[in-house]
């Protein structure tokens, strides 16, 4: 039988510890990463966008953990959290929506902790394609497809008339 996994986060990663490392700077990662994952951090809020990074050293168990994590910092923290191991990526936010992460999520597996929060912000502050105007133009297209199809059909059904009674 098939039994749901409860969200847990890995015993061997500290919450606590991670808490108070990301209190101060948005940052919880090896201190090779601290640096260029505090500029991302940094132009987030230039952007309007409150952003804690998390980088762990190993990959858990399951994928999922690494969204548990994220969500238990985001409970304390606030705003958008971005959870990285070297293979998996996890995301939470409060301000954000559950498409929007996700999207921006499926751009940050890079394998650098860097460049995947980078990409991460990218995704996440590029506005919205214009979908309404996008689709406007579509039923304009359509419409009008469809409006010459008519058009060259009626011609050609007077034209077949105009042969029939000019062959009588």
């Amino acid at each position: 039988m098939f039994r749901p996994v409860l969200a847990d986060v890995p015993p061997d990663i500290g919450i606590d510890a991670i808490l108070a490392d990301v209190q101060d700077d948005g940052v919880s990662a090896p201190a090779s990463d601290v640096d260029g994952l505090r500029s991302v951090v940094v132009r987030a809020e230039q952007d309007g966008v409150e952003l804690s990074v998390v980088v762990l050293a190993a990959n858990p168990v399951r994928d999922s953990q690494l969204r548990d994590i994220a969500t238990e910092v985001g409970k304390q923290e606030g705003g958008t959290v971005l959870v990285l191991s070297p293979s998996w990526v996890g995301t939470y936010s409060d301000t954000l929506s559950r498409v929007t992460v996700e999207d921006a999520q499926d751009k940050a597996y890079t394998g650098n902790a860097v460049a995947s929060a980078d990409n991460f912000l990218g995704a996440i502050t590029r506005p919205d394609p214009p979908y309404g105007l996008i689709t406007a133009a579509l039923v304009l297209l359509v419409g009008g497809v469809a409006a010459v199809s008519l058009w060259a059909r009626s011609r050609r059904s007077a034209a077949t008339v105009d042969g029939d009674v000019d062959a009588r």
